[in-house]
């Protein structure tokens, strides 16, 4: 299950349950899209992997027991900011590589 992080770990800007601004990786790191675009360049500095939009928690209980009162969206915080000149350098070879191939 998603963790639905509360925050963006570059910027710090709030990322809260159903952000269209959000972004994940396979493994969850989430960044806004103003830094997956900007700074990030379309790759995660943490696993080298793209990034999709990340999927809301429902809030209604369509179904008994699933929603975001019962399955609540994370208070984990992270905020690590990147080294932007580094990554820079790191993205710009990784995106050398498709996608599928990383």
């Amino acid at each position: 299950m998603l963790k639905i992080k509360s925050s963006c770990e570059h910027c710090n800007v709030p990322l809260p349950n159903g952000d269209a601004n959000a972004m994940i990786c396979s493994y969850e790191c989430t960044f806004c899209k103003d830094c997956v675009e900007d700074v990030l360049h379309k790759v995660c500095p943490n696993c080298g992997g793209g990034f999709v939009p990340r999927p809301a928690r429902v809030n209604r209980e369509w179904r008994s027991g699933v929603s975001a009162a019962h399955q609540c969206p994370s208070s984990e915080h992270v905020h690590k900011p990147v080294d932007v000149d580094a990554h820079r350098l790191f993205a710009a070879k990784v995106n050398e590589i498709k996608l599928s191939e990383r």
